[in-house]
């Protein structure tokens, strides 16, 4: 893999508990981005904010859609503005491209200037989603893979791979170790948003859906290593 797209759900930053920034997922996630680069990896990382507030919230407790998923837009760009200061703590260099101004902190998202900092080696920082309301970061993140031209979009989640149900709720759910676009999209699988699915179909860019708790699994699915599901063509 010479470049890849990583999708780290707010819920996965925040551990077990799903809440805040967990110490040892977020150091886990440095070390292994750490022996990606020297493996001449490129890497551009999207993250979720449901560990801080998702639009979704919002509505239920009365606010408006839009204003509810601007406030779930904030909440990843506070997630990565935090994994960059961790990451330049651990010599790894990266900053924080956002798809609206937020200059005293952040730069604004450019395709072709992403493209030439994942050249230089440097860890770009995905936030704040795709800039506009009733899009998950999911979506984002396709989109974001498709721009930058990546090789694998890896979505680190809670679970090993996919099932054809819950397996913390069913013992007995079964687990894909490969699946074509179309199954997850036939089948509505809850893998992650089927317009992100459909997009990735479109742009030909295969999808690995893996354990973001288990160690070095990242760094194994970028040797060639068979790990989680594989969603292709």
């Amino acid at each position: 893999m010479k470049r890849i797209l990583l999708k780290v759900s707010g819920e996965a930053l925040g551990g077990n508990e799903g809440q805040g920034i967990d110490q040892e997922t977020v150091h886990n996630l440095a070390n292994q981005i750490k022996e990606l680069q020297s493996m001449g990896v490129q890497i551009g990382m999207v993250c979720g904010g449901g560990n801080i507030f998702r639009g979704i919230q919002g509505e239920s407790t009365g606010i408006d859609r839009v204003p509810a998923d601007f406030m779930g837009m904030l909440a990843t760009i506070i997630n990565a503005v935090a994994l960059q200061g961790i990451f330049d703590s651990q010599g790894i260099p990266s900053l924080v491209m956002t798809p609206f101004r937020l200059q005293e902190y952040v730069e604004l998202y450019n395709a072709q200037t992403a493209r030439q900092y994942l050249e230089e080696g440097k860890v770009v920082l995905l936030a704040g989603g795709a800039g506009h309301p009733f899009f998950t970061t999911d979506p984002a993140a396709a989109l974001r893979a498709a721009e930058l031209k990546v090789d694998l979009m890896i979505k680190a989640t809670k679970v090993n791979g996919v099932y054809d149900s819950d397996p913390a709720k069913n013992p007995e759910a079964r687990f894909f170790e490969r699946l074509s676009y179309l199954e997850v999209l036939r089948n509505q699988l809850k893998v992650m948003d089927l317009s992100a699915v459909a997009m990735c179909l479109e742009n030909k860019i295969p999808i690995r859906v893996l354990n973001v708790f288990e160690k070095n699994n990242i760094v194994a699915v970028c040797k060639g290593e068979q790990v989680g599901t594989l969603i292709h063509a």
